[in-house]
């Protein structure tokens, strides 16, 4: 059997979603598969993990009291060591962002990140390219191989087993370890956009930050996240973590709402593999009118409040 290593992100105490498909895309006839938990609740990720096929749960601690990538990254290596593990699998979020480039230089393996395909047999993935209009497949060599796969490109299947925990402390040498000082948020919270299942994302016509409310409104009815086309990041309504689009956040949700976005190629490359579009739009000739399964030609002033009460309405 191979062993196959998945890095198991959380939040809030929780094991995301996201790596019941990350799982999925991993299993195979000749896969062994080892959710590596580090730093947090090996508990909560065999109760989840388990359900989707992952037999074998790595405990991996390393006595940080505070969140050290460095140090979590050099853990993984050998844990990934330890268990004779040779390739490994995380989201494409700003967590693994951080970690993953650290364990493959520690490696000196290839990482290819925002995956769309994974072969793990063969090595090789598929990674969309030049703003989303074509897909490349793209070969791995090495004696390790680590992979970033997009977030809900692939659908989780259940698989139950009886998964077994084993515990694997770390301890980094104290004259490579380097401290963190703090960290910080944009204080944009919610949902991480690459996450999420369904998405609102507003643009120009918005006309400024204080009418994105009417986008959250909405969005908590639907338990959706809220994001944004660069235009309004540019004129500073919303951060640039809820940018969509070629140079912000590639998405792939079940359901992409656009809200006065016009719907440039760039921003269609972020958004392009949603399972459904539908878009608000005062002009039929927009470009995202074009790339959507449905849309409403209109005012959204008047759309979004008439489709909060809707939304509110069926929640009672």
């Amino acid at each position: 059997m191979n062993p196959i290593g998945l890095l198991i992100e959380f939040k809030d105490g929780k094991v995301k979603n996201a790596n019941f498909g990350m799982a999925t895309a991993a299993k195979g006839p000749d896969q062994q598969l080892h959710a590596l938990v580090v730093d947090a609740s090996a508990t909560e990720a065999k109760a989840a993990m388990e359900a989707f096929g992952v037999g074998h749960i790595v405990n991996i601690s390393t006595g940080c009291s505070t969140w050290d990538p460095a140090t979590q990254a050099a853990a993984v290596v050998a844990a990934m060591q330890q268990f004779e593990i040779t390739s490994l699998i995380g989201l494409t979020s700003p967590a693994s962002r951080e970690l993953l480039p650290r364990i493959a230089a520690l490696l000196d393996a290839p990482l290819i990140m925002d995956c769309i395909e994974i072969d793990l047999d063969g090595h090789r993935v598929k990674t969309s390219q030049y703003s989303g209009k074509t897909i490349a497949t793209i070969a791995l060599f090495g004696s390790h191989f680590i992979y970033g796969m997009r977030a809900n490109v692939v659908d989780s299947l259940a698989e139950p087993v009886e998964s077994e925990v084993v515990d694997f402390a770390f301890n980094m040498d104290p004259d490579t370890a380097y401290r963190v000082i703090g960290t910080r948020t944009d204080g944009s919270g919610g949902q991480y956009l690459a996450e999420s299942d369904i998405i609102i994302s507003g643009g120009r016509g918005l006309k400024n930050a204080e009418n994105f409310k009417m986008l959250f409104n909405c969005a908590k009815h639907l338990d959706a996240a809220v994001g944004a086309s660069r235009v309004a990041v540019d004129n500073g309504w919303v951060p640039y973590t809820m940018q969509v689009g070629q140079t912000g956040v590639k998405v792939n949700p079940k359901v992409y709402i656009a809200v006065g976005i016009s719907g440039s190629v760039q921003h269609f490359a972020g958004m392009k593999t949603a399972k459904t579009i539908i878009a608000i739009n005062t002009d039929a000739n927009a470009a995202i009118m074009a790339n959507c399964d449905y849309y409403a030609v209109g005012d959204l002033f008047d759309i979004l409040p008439e489709l909060e009460k809707a939304l509110a309405a069926m929640k009672r």
